[in-house]
């Protein structure tokens, strides 16, 4: 009975604190209550599981004023998917992802380019082919994760990620996410600021589809309005939160 006690004081505590790195990102996408309506319900641990494991990525990639801390997260994370690759975790989300079967060690491999990543870029090419490699592997876990065809990575499933990723960056730099050459055109536009004329950029090239799989679509379609709105990094109305998905949903 002892033993007993202790196995579910102990499970009890992995999903505590399994929670408590779900609920960071809840708490930046409070719209998620609306659109997860969206997600098959054997899907949604595991959809938050693997947004809350790309936001802890982006955070330690671009956020805080001091690189370092941010880079000796990025190589633990490194040991870590590794690791899940051969059946052993440590992270709480590991919990609902490790024993999924994605491409985990591929995901490692990449994660030297989003540390890279920090330094501002020259243009909007570099801002983009920079995420390349990241979008992709991350684009091969969507489709491991939640289909439609695991293994198969459409080109088409790269571009809603990047879009993404660089509207997930100019919330957490600012100005300083945007490139050297949107800085200087934004110089000629007094006023407006280099963040606003980098949003009508990435707004004006975003990819008509969302993304191969629901929850991608989904992630995509908020962080489209968002963007759309004026403000990365204000949530939406539930009522545009519900609207947005829906539409991402369908797209």
């Amino acid at each position: 009975m002892a033993g007993d006690a202790m196995t579910a004081a102990a499970s009890a505590e992995r999903d505590d604190a399994l929670e408590d790195f779900t609920g960071k990102w809840r708490a930046r996408w409070p719209e998620w209550s609306v659109a997860e309506v969206f997600v098959p319900r054997a899907q949604r641990g595991t959809a938050v599981a693997w947004a809350s494991l790309q936001q802890e990525l982006t955070d330690a990639a671009w956020g805080g004023s001091d690189a370092a801390p941010g880079e000796a997260k990025l190589g633990w994370w490194i040991e870590e998917l590794q690791g899940w690759s051969q059946g052993r975790r440590r992270h709480p989300l590991g919990l609902a992802l490790q024993r999924q079967a994605a491409p985990w060690k591929a995901l490692a491999v990449m994660l030297p380019s989003l540390r890279d990543s920090r330094e501002r870029p020259g243009d909007r090419n570099e801002a983009f082919e920079a995420l390349t490699p990241l979008a992709e592997a991350i684009g091969a876990i969507d489709l491991a994760l939640f289909g439609p065809v695991p293994g198969q990575l459409a080109e088409a499933a790269v571009a809603p990620i990047l879009s993404s990723l660089l509207e997930a960056r100019l919330v957490l730099q600012g100005d300083a996410a945007v490139p050297l050459s949107v800085v200087a055109r934004s110089m000629a536009r007094p006023g407006e600021g280099a963040a606003a004329e980098w949003s009508r950029e990435l707004l004006a090239q975003w990819p008509a589809r969302g993304g191969s799989t629901v929850p991608r679509r989904l992630w995509t379609a908020l962080a489209h309005t968002r963007l759309q709105r004026g403000d990365a990094a204000r949530p939406l109305s539930p009522w545009t939160a519900l609207l947005a998905a829906w539409r991402g949903a369908r797209n």
